[in-house]
């Protein structure tokens, strides 16, 4: 058999990244209509309340000798979770101070729910649904780890969605130079 021309090694090579292109778009569709909804979504999250509630503002805002202690607008912010919603847990995951607003965001462990007091005042400005905070554990595959208790998931998928993407990149840029590339060898 004849040795091949470099125009059939660069044909082959074609081939093959078409293949390597093709089969992992197939095999990977779901998981990359996931990432590319949420994201869309995630993009536009503080433009919309029913993805993310708006931020109030306090009357002290950047005003911090004004501001109640931690503690006091935490035990506030429970108080206020328990009075709306009684059969929700109130263990808070986070709290989200905001100077220049005088405000701060309870965020909770076992739901998606928010409470925004003043920081002055301890008024509670707002109790919302945050549904961005879903949105971007289904983004970034935590929400597999907190629904099922695993550890390992979201590190899995997003290993496999950033290799997947690299992979579409380098394969994608070779399907566009690589027949330029024969036509200018010809």
């Amino acid at each position: 058999m004849p040795p091949r021309t470099r125009r059939q090694q660069q044909a082959g090579l074609l081939r093959t990244v078409r293949k390597i292109h093709r089969w992992t778009g197939a095999s990977l569709f779901v998981l990359f209509v996931f990432i590319s909804i949420t994201g869309l979504l995630l993009g536009w999250k503080k433009e919309t309340a029913w993805l993310l509630p708006a931020t109030q503002k306090g009357v002290a805002a950047r005003d911090a000798t004004r501001w109640l202690s931690l503690d006091t607008l935490q035990q506030q912010a429970v108080a206020a979770l328990q009075e709306a919603m009684p059969d929700v847990d109130a263990a808070i995951d986070r709290i989200d101070v905001r100077p220049d607003k005088g405000i701060a965001k309870f965020t909770f462990q076992a739901h998606y729910h928010e409470v925004q007091l003043d920081m002055a005042t301890g008024q509670v400005l707002s109790i919302a649904l945050r549904r961005s905070d879903w949105l971007e554990q289904v983004h970034d595959g935590s929400i597999m780890d907190r629904q099922l208790g695993l550890s390992f998931f979201k590190l899995l998928y997003t290993s496999v969605s950033g290799v997947a993407l690299l992979v579409f990149t380098v394969t994608g840029f070779w399907l566009w130079y690589g027949p330029k590339r024969m036509r200018t060898n010809e």
